[in-house]
């Protein structure tokens, strides 16, 4: 796909104009040149090296939703919680605003927590596992949880800026960028684990990412429900069209209400299966790119041998 492409699909299903949006993103043709569109590297030889590639995936992305969640509900990183960061590759930090603990009301407190507890034992459990396999997990990459908003919120056209950590609304709303992905990537890279006990444990992780993501929708489309003068599904329609038109041709990602206006937990295809989203597809969204190889939420790319 080019920019030519991906620019009209943005206006098709928003109705407006994004060049300005998309340059902000990076996404030049110079840009895209030369990127190759999926993970030869990880899906050469199936077997043991394969598997672990796929799980060091896996972790860097771990990383990024266990400290935006725990930034949001402690004020901190997970370090801060025991939880070990180092490692393979090059170790980075955390660009995030001060002061990031977010106002949560107290029912809504427990399930953040929940959730980021959850995050936090993701870490833990890939870094253990790829370490009974005999490799060193890889280190937590740079992260960019406060430049990439407001990235993806010019490009989504939902305004000039957009902190997650400002509000209750707003940090659910950052949620919903990243737990759907995380559902389909799980699914995606399923096929290609050889190992059934290491699959097994990647369906368990899938599964608490689709409790989480299903959680999240709820919440959103109860709110949006309660008081549609938000704008939220509106606003969470947005994102999923960008999410859209950065994974590539097809037309699969949902916001949480149909063309109806029926609400929409649960995104599936026709079977009522969850969608699937390859390593590259994954890649475009958190980069911000189709093709790149660093960007957005990962400002210097992911550590591993899946990183673009």
């Amino acid at each position: 796909m080019n920019i030519e492409n991906l620019e009209q699909q943005l206006a098709t299903r928003t109705g407006t104009s994004r060049r300005q949006a998309l340059k902000r993103l990076g996404l030049g043709a110079a840009g895209l040149a030369g990127m190759n569109m999926l993970t030869g590297r990880a899906q050469a030889a199936p077997g043991p090296a394969q598997d672990a590639a796929i799980l060091q995936f896996a972790l860097n992305l771990e990383y990024l939703e266990a400290q935006y969640y725990t930034y949001g509900t402690t004020g901190r990183g997970i370090e801060a919680q025991g939880v070990a960061t180092d490692g393979s590759g090059t170790m980075g930090f955390v660009t995030i605003k001060d002061r990031p603990r977010v106002n949560l009301k107290p029912a809504y407190e427990q399930r953040a927590r929940e959730i980021a507890a959850d995050e936090r034992a993701h870490v833990t459990f890939l870094r253990t596992t790829l370490s009974s396999l005999g490799v060193q997990p890889v280190a937590q990459p740079a992260i960019d949880l406060q430049n990439s908003f407001n990235t993806l919120a010019q490009a989504a056209g939902i305004g000039p800026s957009f902190d997650p950590f400002a509000s209750e609304l707003n940090f659910i709303i950052g949620a919903f960028i990243f737990e759907d992905v995380g559902v389909t990537g799980y699914k995606g890279a399923a096929p290609l684990l050889a190992s059934k006990v290491i699959l097994e444990a990647a369906a368990g992780l899938l599964a608490v990412e689709a409790y989480h993501a299903g959680e999240i929708r709820t919440v959103l489309a109860a709110r949006d429900a309660r008081d549609p003068s938000l704008g939220i599904a509106a606003t969470v329609q947005k994102i999923s069209n960008l999410r859209d038109a950065l994974d590539g041709g097809d037309d699969i990602d949902q916001g949480i209400r149909t063309a109806d206006g029926r609400a929409n937990i649960v995104p599936t295809d026709a079977n009522a299966l969850a969608f699937s989203r390859t390593t590259r597809q994954v890649l475009n969204i958190l980069y911000g790119a189709e093709g790149a190889s660093k960007g957005l939420f990962f400002p210097n790319g992911l550590n591993g041998p899946i990183s673009s």
